[in-house]
Formats: C-alpha cells, structure tokens, sequence
C-alpha cells in the first residue's frame, strides 16, 4: 500500500525537478529552429505544384520574421544574452520571453492569413515572392562584412 503513494511523490519531485533545471538554461535571442535547407532558381519553382510553392513561401515567411528583427544581434540561432554580454537579469529574461511570444503571435496570426488568403494568388506572383525572401536570406551570410 505504501509502494503507490511512495512512487507517485518521487515521480512528481523528479519532474519538478526537471522543470526547475530547464528554467535556468540561458534562452536564444533567435528562438526555435529557423533555416531553410535550401536555395531555389527560378527553373526548379516553375515545376513544383502551388501547393508546394506555398508551403515554401511560408517557411522563408518564418525565417524573415524570427531572425531579421534580431539581426542587430544574431544572425543564427544559439546566441544568448549571455553570450553577447547583456546581463541574464529578470527583467532581461522577461523581455527576450515577451518578445519571443510576440513574434510567434505575429507569426501565427501570419500564418492563419497566407492560409487562407495565399492559395488565390497567382502561381509565378509566388515564384518571384520566394526568390527574393531567398536573396534577403543569402544577404544574411554577407551581413558580417558591414560590420
């Protein structure tokens, strides 16, 4: 009888455990996993389906929204205040929270549009919408030299 309860209070405190561990690793100015695996030519986007089309509109969407309101400090994920020399302080670690909540607001809201709103534009309206998000995102890789 003694086994349940006693099981029950080590599995919550293992994972209250966890929870409190996890609150102290430092958090990425860019949040989440943002990139795009690959470049396109015009060629290659004139034989894809819309419906691809639009799935790699949205993806550079995400990309440009999560990282070039940052780029003053990252260009890639895995930077942190820390790292850059803010200090990790409460009111910091809120700010950086609140804007990560606010860009996946706005990306969502984004997202819930293009869905609806993008399937009536026009097929080569969209090839050329994707070349030039993959140019802005190529000038990433230069963005060092101006500094």
């Amino acid at each position: 009888m003694k086994t349940k309860p006693t099981l029950l209070s080590l599995a919550f405190l293992l994972i209250v455990s966890i929870c409190f561990a996890q609150k102290d690793q430092p958090l990425s100015i860019i949040n989440g996993k943002v990139g795009i695996s690959k470049y396109h030519d015009r060629d290659e986007l004139s034989q894809l389906q819309k419906g691809k089309l639009l799935t790699l509109y949205i993806e550079r969407i995400e990309v440009i929204v999560k990282i070039l309101p940052n780029i003053a400090f990252a260009t890639m994920p895995g930077v942190t205040m820390s790292s850059l020399g803010i200090p990790d302080t409460k009111d910091h670690r809120k700010a950086l929270e609140d804007q990560h909540e606010a860009t996946d607001n706005y990306f969502n809201n984004t997202l819930e549009f293009q869905n609806k709103i993008l399937p009536y534009s026009d097929k080569s309206n969209l090839i050329s919408a994707i070349l030039f998000y993959e140019e802005t995102l190529k000038s990433l890789h230069t963005y060092s030299e101006f500094n």
